[in-house]
């Protein structure tokens, strides 16, 4: 696709160039004229040309504004996307898997993967980083011994589908990682002392996302597999945040008392103590948004929040802050619920339908866990009432597209073949 968005691009700059060749040469046979005619007929046929001149000319400045930078004139492209999880792991270690699932997502339409790189603490990939810092010590590897990452974006790329690494866990850890146990000076707590909080992966702990080494951290793995590998983009989920009831631990509270001479709230809901604390994660966002532009200026950088009352509330991320800012580039809301109205009530809400004016939007929709098939009717209708306003999808997660559910694989994947019946493959910016 990218070949055709270039030879398209070229065809066009071409084309200008040929038009103000044209253009050059009939004002160099008009000059010419000019020793060879009478005046009367210079004019007459200097007034006949002259409409056709501004037309050539006016056309010639609207499509060179159109056309440059390359990068920022890319169309929003429909979503069509899929988490690849750490339960997608027997997949993503073998490349005879991983090949396979590449081809069977572009030949659903599919157009876009996002693998995990960071989850329970660890990376998914071999990184000098991590092993600096001794939050790590071993690296995940393919069968073959060889780099997941980097073969699961290596197979994306030839079958046409962008490949976008998914920082899932955040500034979220468990409790027994080597991050949390090596590192204690850097998690935040309640107001009660209590350092942990429940969540879908179990009891985890959460950095102090305040704190300049946690912050420091979280930088160097991002920029690490920005700049090592390939990517399209990177991808950062709900949790690039932090529980309202955290930020009492010690550095947070001194820096807190030292900005507003007051110490913090006993109530964490309170306004001003929620606008601080979220603000300071969008400052955190700011700059490591500038940092992935320094290096890659055209890769993609993804947020995929709860929707945004939820997010801001009750997990101190502003993320609709961080889209006027304009360090966003691709939205995708989660909205995990099995009831159609409150499921279209959330992806009807304002905030998201004023992101889709400015970047690419998506919803994500759960299509199973071990435990929990989803019917194809539920995801049908979902994805249906999503794509009716104009958002794209991505689904929750790979395995569970089709390995847990009772229906049969056949059936499954026609299912999601006539929920795409024609491709909409999203151009790679170089």
């Amino acid at each position: 696709m990218a070949s055709k968005f270039y030879d398209k691009f070229m065809g066009w700059r071409v084309w200008l160039a040929k038009s103000s060749f044209k253009r050059m040469n009939l004002s160099c046979f008009i000059q010419k004229w000019r020793f060879r005619w009478p005046n009367t007929y210079r004019r007459t046929l200097l007034k006949s040309i002259f409409p056709i001149l501004v037309l050539i000319s006016f056309v010639t400045v609207l499509l060179v504004d159109n056309f440059i930078p390359a990068a920022a004139q890319i169309p929003r492209q429909e979503i069509r996307g899929v988490w690849m999880t750490n339960n997608d792991f027997d997949i993503l270690r073998d490349r005879v898997k991983v090949q396979d699932a590449m081809s069977k997502l572009r030949r659903l339409n599919f157009n876009t993967v996002y693998p995990v790189v960071w989850n329970s603490g660890y990376v998914m990939y071999p990184s000098a980083v991590a092993q600096k810092a001794g939050i790590q010590p071993f690296v995940f590897k393919g069968k073959d011994g060889h780099d997941i990452l980097a073969d699961v974006i290596n197979q994306a790329h030839r079958r046409g589908l962008l490949a976008i690494p998914w920082f899932e866990f955040g500034f979220m850890a468990p409790p027994t990682s080597e991050l949390a146990m090596n590192h204690p000076e850097w998690l935040t707590q309640k107001r009660n002392g209590g350092q942990t909080s429940m969540s879908a992966a179990g009891e985890v702990v959460w950095l102090n996302p305040f704190h300049p080494h946690v912050q420091r951290l979280i930088s160097d793995l991002v920029l690490e597999i920005v700049t090592k590998y390939d990517i399209d983009g990177i991808q950062f989920d709900d949790h690039m945040s932090l529980p309202h009831e955290f930020g009492y631990d010690k550095y947070t509270v001194s820096l807190y008392t030292k900005e507003t001479k007051n110490p913090p709230p006993s109530n964490p809901q309170e306004t001003a103590w929620v606008r601080w604390r979220a603000d300071k994660i969008t400052a955190f966002m700011v700059r490591l948004n500038q940092a992935v532009k320094a290096r890659k200026p055209n890769v993609i950088f993804s947020i995929s929040p709860n929707y945004y009352d939820f997010a801001y509330k009750f997990q101190l991320q502003d993320w609709l802050a961080w889209i006027r800012l304009k360090i966003v580039d691709e939205l995708i809301v989660q909205v995990y619920r099995p009831n159609l109205p409150s499921f279209t009530s959330i992806i009807s809400r304002p905030e998201i339908q004023e992101a889709q004016k400015v970047i690419p939007t998506g919803i994500g929709i759960m299509t199973g866990l071990r435990n929990n098939a989803v019917p194809m009717s539920q995801i049908n209708s979902q994805v249906r009432t999503t794509r009716q306003r104009g958002l794209g999808v991505a689904f929750f997660y790979y395995s569970s597209l089709w390995d847990y559910d009772r229906e049969q694989l056949d059936e499954r994947q026609a299912g999601f073949q006539a929920l795409f019946p024609n491709p909409a493959l999203r151009a790679r910016i170089e």
